[in-house]
């Protein structure tokens, strides 16, 4: 397994100062291996969940620890250089009045892992610390917040998490939230935004934290569309043309309208994200499991259920999309919106064993490298698509910050 260190110092430095533009930037001879240009290019996943997992499981990250699909050896294998650590709220935790305390907890969390291992991990709270960090040989920890429900009806809280490090807040959940409507809740009991979410826009605009959009209603999100005065990101969301009945994915068109304002989709890997099997699939387990529960007058929360559901799947094989149905996803978008509005948002750790073959852990970055060079993209392209892109619309909301008067700190000095 690679040591993390030649990533960072040796392979920029054969180019020139490690600048940002000359980390995306082709020097005179790139390598085309897919492992060297893994370990050559950053790598920003927009959307692993990390804190949750070890919230339910906890575990060293910083060694090997294969319960989950990201820990640092695995990462510095696969060239990760910056896994967006998702400071997730269960919609539970906001019914039962827990939002801001469970986010503080997440928080203290990521911090704690950085914090107890400064020779392999970094918070990074400004676009300029993902290089700064790679020269110091360090993995940055960026943080966004998936589900708006801390921020309480406040701009003093959204104001505290910004200065606790959030980057981009998702605006909501599975359900419903005080910002916004959500895609898997058919209650839209805001037609989109509350009016307290068309308020907090521009005052997420002003401080510098993204939006992100994956997760929101349709309404919601071309009032977002109208509202934001800086580039977006859905930081982990797929194409719906592949799975026309799924919500939560973003349609052509809202794409599109993403894209001609800067914005960026981050491609999940989840199979369910993917193809139309695995919809099916958890379609048909989702109604076998309630025609059991009726049957036996089952609660909800019966352990019998899940017991059910895993029975399930165990006679029933999960039909897990591929690598190249990933590549598909891409192309689609390359196609419609064009090569700077795609990224990478994997959800490792958040869709369970659901994930494609060949993109299993946050080993197989390469093994996407690889794919996307057979489908004809260019280093300058799969630079983009690795992180380029999700860079320019952080930086975008640092100037428009600035422009405001706010200061944009960063964790490396």
């Amino acid at each position: 397994m690679k040591n993390i260190r030649p990533k960072y110092r040796n392979g920029p430095s054969r180019c020139g100062a490690l600048t940002l533009v000359l980390i995306l930037s082709a020097c005179v001879s790139q390598p085309t291996d897919p492992t060297a240009l893994a370990q050559r290019y950053p790598i920003i996943d927009t959307h692993i969940d990390v804190p949750y997992r070890l919230f339910r499981n906890p575990a060293d990250v910083s060694v090997s620890a294969p319960d989950g699909q990201f820990d640092y050896p695995r990462a510095v294998a696969g060239g990760l250089n910056a896994p967006f650590m998702s400071i997730y709220i269960p919609a539970v935790v906001d019914i039962a009045g827990n939002a801001y305390p469970f986010a503080e907890s997440a928080i203290d969390l990521v911090e704690g892992v950085a914090r107890a291992h400064p020779d392999k991990f970094a918070i990074a709270t400004c676009s300029e610390d993902i290089a700064a960090n790679m020269q110091a040989g360090l993995m940055s920890l960026p943080m966004g917040m998936e589900n708006g429900a801390p921020i309480g009806g406040s701009f003093e809280k959204l104001a505290h998490f910004h200065a606790r490090g959030i980057r981009y807040v998702t605006l909501a959940h599975s359900r419903s939230n005080h910002i916004s409507d959500s895609s898997y809740d058919p209650n839209e009991v805001h037609q989109g935004l509350s009016a307290f979410g068309r308020s907090l826009i521009p005052e997420m605009n002003r401080l510098g934290v993204m939006i992100d959009v994956s997760h929101i209603s349709d309404k919601a999100f071309w009032q977002v569309m109208e509202l934001s005065a800086v580039p977006v990101l859905a930081t982990h969301s797929s194409m719906r043309k592949f799975t026309p009945d799924f919500q939560r994915n973003m349609s052509d068109a809202m794409l599109v309208a993403m894209a001609e304002r800067g914005g960026v989709i981050q491609i999940n890997y989840g199979s369910n994200f993917l193809h139309q099997a695995s919809q099916n699939f958890s379609a048909a387990r989702t109604a076998a499991t309630k025609a059991y529960q009726v049957a036996n007058h089952l609660s909800d929360d019966d352990p019998a259920l899940s017991a059910f559901r895993d029975q399930y799947t165990q006679k029933n094989a999960y039909p897990f999309a591929s690598l190249d149905i990933v590549l598909d996803h891409i192309d689609h978008a390359v196609a419609i919106a064009g090569i700077d509005a795609v990224g990478i948002g994997s959800d490792y750790d958040g869709v369970g064993n659901t994930l494609p073959v060949g993109l299993k852990d946050v080993t197989t970055y390469p093994n996407l490298i690889a794919g996307l060079q057979r489908r004809g993209y260019s280093e300058a392209d799969i630079a983009k698509i690795l992180g380029g892109n999700t860079l320019r619309v952080w930086r975008a909301a640092e100037d428009y910050a600035r422009s405001k008067g706010v200061n944009v700190p960063c964790a490396s000095g």
